[in-house]
């Protein structure tokens, strides 16, 4: 769906730590918006999906071809004219500036943000993913919390997916973003 300010279509990704929903509220926003969903784990490149399965924390080396991939599917689908809605973690600053760079700044986010508890406790119950709950406290260590940036929807994750998404499309809502 085009911003009707500026004519451009949106781009979003959902962020957060492993086990916060970002596929599911994903999939519920761009059912919502009308925009295609892309899952951004099925971006990784095998190497990276090997380590993690081993319980083996992704290096900045790792993710960056990672995030140029994802980046690369925002700016055809953004060239396009199409919006697009990607999961991706985004855990640090350097990262989501480097999407944003790719997007051409026409780029938001949603940060499901959570407890450990919660997220523990949702990565457990998860089944065929190859994301280890033993990797949440690297990834908790990695996360730069997107406070004061521009663009960011915080949504916090105790809720249902359906309430997560409506409370993500009221923040979107007051950033210009509607379906």
């Amino acid at each position: 769906m085009p911003d009707l300010r500026t004519n451009k279509p949106h781009a979003i990704i959902v962020m957060g730590v492993s086990g916060c929903g970002k596929s599911s509220v994903g999939e519920k926003l761009a059912e919502a918006l009308h925009l295609a969903f892309v899952e951004g784990d099925a971006l990784h490149p095998a190497a990276n999906v090997e380590k993690m399965s081993k319980g083996i924390a992704l290096t900045d080396e790792d993710r960056m071809p990672w995030l140029d991939r994802i980046g690369d599917d925002i700016k055809a689908s953004l060239e396009k004219g199409e919006g697009i809605i990607v999961s991706c973690s985004a855990l640090k600053r350097i990262y989501r500036d480097r999407l944003r760079a790719a997007a051409g700044g026409n780029l938001f986010f949603v940060y499901l943000e959570g407890s450990k508890a919660l997220l523990t406790q949702r990565m457990g119950e998860r089944k065929g993913h190859f994301m280890p709950v033993s990797l949440l406290e690297s990834q908790l260590a990695t996360l730069e919390v997107p406070t004061g940036e521009q663009g960011v929807v915080t949504v916090d994750i105790d809720d249902t997916v359906q309430g997560i998404a409506a409370t993500a499309l009221d923040g979107l809502a007051t950033l210009g973003v509607t379906g």
